[in-house]
């Protein structure tokens, strides 16, 4: 758990921003279906100011027209790392908004919740009593 802690407090510094890795790290607890995560980062995302409409609507960002075109290159990076498949097309796309150095960290951000979703999904960690900010201390 150290590493993934550590690759947390690596991210946080990152030049992507943290309410972009916020949502990528909803989007993808959506995939993965974790219900602990998924309760974390909306509460984390709301505390920063992200509004309803958006969290409501990110599972269909692809029609929704609330997400910027940076927004939606890293979704699609974020679910095709995921998925495990990433396409030529997916991959120029993201080259256009993100610098090499940012690519690897959105790849790692990807990478480090589908670990904690996999790690609290097969743990039967609980959602609901999470209150944003408080797993800050195991990030710094």
């Amino acid at each position: 758990m150290k590493g993934l802690y550590s690759t947390g407090a690596y991210l946080a510094k990152s030049k992507i921003g943290q309410s972009l890795l916020e949502l990528i790290n909803f989007r993808v607890s959506q995939i993965n279906g974790c219900a602990y995560c998924l309760d974390m980062h909306a509460k984390d995302l709301r505390a920063m100011g992200e509004t309803e409409q958006r969290l409501y609507l990110l599972n269909v960002w692809r029609e929704a027209p609330l997400y910027t075109e940076r927004e939606r290159a890293a979704l699609a990076w974020a679910e095709a790392v995921t998925e495990a498949e990433v396409p030529d097309g997916i991959y120029s796309e993201a080259l256009e908004y993100f610098s090499e150095e940012e690519m690897i960290d959105l790849t790692l951000a990807v990478i480090t919740i589908n670990s904690f979703n996999r790690i609290n999904i097969a743990f039967r960690i609980k959602a609901g009593d999470y209150q944003p900010g408080m797993h800050t201390h195991l990030i710094s």
